[in-house]
């Protein structure tokens, strides 16, 4: 094994969509960290589970689990709104407030709700250009490339998220300072904040390589802590990186640069090899 760095952020995300909470500590599991994305927005009309690439006013929330207690599904979450007020998941309230905020009917859901694969279908009425909908989310300009939709797993053309879950991809995704770098060099004018891009886990590479390094990863397997990974597959950024969140505006430039600088793809996911928890400033290590 060879150091590639080491963790400096922690963060989850205990509704599917939101904007989430930064830990000192948590433990990963073999579905994620514990307490990510453990609730979502269903969209009452069209009865589809929403993310922030179709909901982006979702990112103007800040979700919570409440301190001192262990996060479970069973348990309350706490909306930060925009407005400064605290609204719990349990209040009569909190479906109108999403559903005005997004501009959608919709209902906040846990996912202990959810009882067989069908409530994680895709929206497909009849003659419903999904796939069309699904592309614009990306918000490429003329001549700039979309991921490769020819060849989708039969998963995703059948559902938002994995069912049994909230997660679009896989639970776990990492990022590194040193990619971050790369690109603020290349558009110093925009605001790279990490919460733009939803990482769980910030690797901090300490200079010992510059350049998209987590590309590299891909395929290998990395030691955090008392956990282990594998890394799975790149990310492909959509349009949500540009949304403006409480703590900063909207700034398309920021997916140009992605596009144009990274190939499209910012930070990778990762699956659970061995579950332990993560702490900032755990070691990170890439088995070679």
């Amino acid at each position: 094994m060879r150091m590639v760095g080491r963790i400096s952020e922690v963060w989850r995300y205990p509704v599917k969509g939101m904007a989430g909470e930064s830990l000192p500590a948590c433990r990963l599991t073999d579905s994620g960290l514990e307490g990510d994305r453990l609730w979502a927005v269903r969209d009452s009309a069209r009865n589809e589970i929403q993310s922030c690439k179709f909901r982006p006013g979702l990112l103007q929330v800040i979700a919570q689990w409440p301190e001192g207690q262990r996060a479970a599904d069973e348990q309350a979450v706490v909306l930060l709104m925009p407005d400064g007020a605290r609204v719990s998941s349990s209040a009569q309230e909190v479906h109108e407030l999403i559903s005005r905020l997004i501009g959608h009917p919709s209902r906040l859901e846990p996912l202990s709700a959810q009882i067989d694969a069908r409530a994680f279908k895709r929206y497909k009425a009849q003659g419903h250009a999904w796939l069309e909908e699904l592309k614009a989310t990306f918000d490429r300009e003329a001549g700039e490339p979309l991921p490769d939709f020819t060849d989708l797993p039969q998963d995703m053309i059948d559902y938002v998220s994995l069912p049994g879950s909230f997660f679009l991809v896989s639970p776990l995704h990492l990022l590194t300072t040193a990619s971050l770098d790369y690109l603020r060099a290349r558009q110093s004018q925009s605001d790279w904040d990490t919460r733009r891009f939803r990482p769980n886990l910030v690797i901090d590479t300490l200079e010992i390589k510059p350049g998209l390094v987590e590309q590299s990863w891909l395929g290998g397997q990395l030691q955090l802590g008392e956990a282990q990974v594998q890394c799975s597959a790149t990310a492909p950024r959509c349009g949500a990186v540009t949304r403006a969140q409480q703590a900063f505006p909207a700034d398309t430039r920021l997916l140009r640069t992605v596009v144009r600088e990274a190939d499209q793809n910012l930070g990778i996911y990762a699956d659970t090899l061995q579950p332990g928890v993560l702490q900032v400033g755990d070691p990170v290590y890439l088995h070679t």
